[in-house]
């Protein structure tokens, strides 16, 4: 007769029901979880791998670039027209400050009536362009960029981004939980069993179903607080009151975001002409003349004859991450510089919500960001893994037993 194991670990209640809530969770978003993980790892080193592949045409070749202007604004315009040829009008300008760098012409068009990511997104080109010749020394097709599509299958499935983004976000909150409740499930009782779950004891262990239990709980553990910063991250652009969290949070109990809409143009249409763009980059490289790149927008619509929506020029400050950066406003026909709110003035909670991006993808640490922000997400893809693994070795285990006794 077989005796009995009198040193069976006991569960208690709560931890056999979150126990079980993380088995079943799991099971429902594990291969979804898989899939984020590993296009966010995949998409980490996107800046990195583009410049890369992108260095012939990111440089333009003019010499002697100090004593030469760069084309006005508007001349820059109709040569990128002319040689592109699109149906479509160009949106938006990024401009180096480095003026051995080509200016960046985007054509960009969506359709809210689309479904999915490829009929939503008409049109997304970017033309590298001479800015002292207007010539398009490249074309890339965003739209069809690999990077792109990873990111919207990380974003929302290549679902359309007003609906998709809950697609991913809600199972995302689930694994908030998960994570939350491995730690629960982890957490030893005693000093004994602390010490065998804090790192591997494998020396004796041959099954690889303890093997990969051990991965699960013990990478899971390690990994968990991590991954929460990352989850939470990405969890804000899926969820506005995620965002109305953090900013409350962050900003001292502040419950209003700083609004400046209410500065408009208010400069007749006829004070506009060819020069005005130029007046503002102008005005924007003299007040920032150590930033990596601004942009201006090619496509404003307004209101009405009379009075306009603010002209906002977003300035980025690092070549390498978002989370410094300026915001302009000017009046669009008089190119008048009418608020300037460098990165400095901003309160805590702003300076987060500029900053969520590169933390959500490890550039605010710059290069060693970007690489634990790579392994975390391998290891978070690993967990619905290791995870299921626990869960098919405990139902094969059941089943041997079950045949045994009926032999």
């Amino acid at each position: 007769m077989r005796k009995k194991n009198h040193h069976i670990r006991k569960i208690s209640p709560f931890k056999k029901w979150v126990a079980k809530l993380h088995l079943w969770f799991g099971l429902a978003i594990g291969l979804i979880i898989f899939v984020v993980s590993i296009t966010g790892a995949l998409y980490v080193f996107k800046d990195e791998v583009q410049n890369a592949l992108r260095k012939d045409f990111i440089h333009h070749s003019e010499k002697n670039i100090v004593n030469k202007k760069t084309l006005p604004l508007k001349v820059l315009e109709k040569k990128v027209d002319e040689q592109m040829r699109e149906k479509f009008p160009l949106h938006w300008v990024d401009i180096p400050l480095d003026k051995s760098r080509s200016y960046k012409f985007n054509y960009y068009e969506s359709d809210p009536r689309a479904w999915n990511y490829f009929d939503e997104l008409v049109i997304y080109k970017t033309a590298y362009v001479n800015p002292f010749t207007g010539k398009v020394l490249s074309v890339q097709d965003e739209k069809y960029g690999f990077f792109n599509i990873v990111k919207f299958i990380h974003w929302s499935f290549l679902l359309k981004a007003a609906w998709g983004k809950y697609v991913v976000g809600i199972p995302v909150i689930i694994f908030l939980f998960m994570l939350i409740s491995g730690i629960i499930l982890w957490w030893p009782k005693n000093k004994k069993a602390r010490k065998q779950r804090f790192w591997f004891q494998w020396k004796n262990i041959k099954t690889w179903r303890r093997r990969n239990y051990d991965l699960h709980s013990i990478v899971g553990f390690y990994s968990s607080f991590l991954v929460l910063v990352f989850v939470i991250s990405g969890l804000f652009y899926s969820f506005f009151f995620v965002q109305a969290i953090m900013y409350v949070l962050f900003s001292g109990g502040k419950t209003t975001y700083p609004d400046y809409s209410h500065i408009k143009t208010t400069a007749p249409v006829e004070a506009r002409n060819a020069a005005t763009l130029d007046k503002i980059a102008a005005k924007v490289e003299a007040l920032y003349p150590t930033a990596s790149a601004y942009s201006l927008d090619f496509g404003h619509e307004h209101i009405d004859d009379h009075e306009h929506p603010n002209y906002e020029v977003f300035v980025k400050q690092l070549d390498y991450s978002y989370h410094i950066n300026h915001q302009l406003v000017f009046d669009e026909n008089s190119g008048v510089l009418l608020q300037n709110r460098p990165h400095s003035s901003k309160n805590f909670g702003e300076k987060y919500v500029a900053a969520n991006y590169d933390i959500h993808v490890g550039a605010i640490l710059g290069i060693w960001g970007k690489i634990l922000a790579f392994i975390v997400s391998l290891l978070a893809a690993s967990l619905p893994v290791t995870g299921f693994l626990v869960w098919w070795g405990r139902k094969n285990k059941a089943k041997g037993r079950n045949v045994r006794r009926l032999n």
